[in-house]
């Protein structure tokens, strides 16, 4: 599979450890805007040598089918990271599924960037890679979050209760899923 994709906008692609300077601009810039959505970070998350170690386990996990991370651009400024976006823990055989994630700069919200790299990201998961089901976990007061997947026709399958440790504190998760209907 090819690691770089095209929407009107956007530029998404797999980045490599050399490019963890790119990835920690770009968490450096969005540290305080991101926190209330995401699990604790270790001390060295915001290093060069940290990023590196995590963009070289996910190109591993790439190069094994389990991930698919790509990093935003936006085609009038390819050269700064906006943001990025994933189909995690991808499962074969019969079960065919894998979890969405995805984060945008701060800068960047309100945009429609989200629901244009999600919609390309569907597009690769269930004709590139023939995945079956997409699941996304959500906080119920991430309004915007589930306004995207909503919009690109996933689904309400229930509340998980504490499904995920946020701040020191579990955290209920509305469970969106989007079905390949084709396959």
């Amino acid at each position: 599979m090819k690691g770089v994709f095209h929407t009107d906008r956007l530029i998404m692609k797999i980045l490599k450890p050399k490019d963890a300077k790119l990835v920690l601009d770009y968490l450096i810039r969005n540290e305080g805007f991101l926190k209330e959505w995401e699990t604790d970070r270790p001390s060295d998350y915001y290093t060069l040598a940290h990023q590196r170690k995590l963009l070289k386990r996910d190109f591993q996990r790439y190069q094994e089918g389990l991930i698919l991370r790509l990093w935003i651009f936006e085609k009038k400024n390819p050269k700064k990271v906006i943001g990025t976006i994933a189909l995690d823990n991808i499962v074969r055989g019969p079960f065919l599924s894998s979890f969405v994630g995805y984060r945008l700069d701060k800068d960047h919200i309100n945009k429609g960037y989200t629901t244009e790299a999600l919609g390309e990201l569907i597009r690769i998961a269930f004709k590139d890679l023939g995945l079956h089901r997409l699941e996304a976990n959500i906080m119920p007061r991430n309004k915007r979050s589930l306004r995207v997947v909503e919009k690109l026709g996933f689904v309400n399958e229930g509340t998980s209760k504490d499904y995920l440790k946020i701040n020191q504190k579990w955290e209920d998760h509305i469970h969106m899923v989007l079905l390949n209907k084709d396959l």
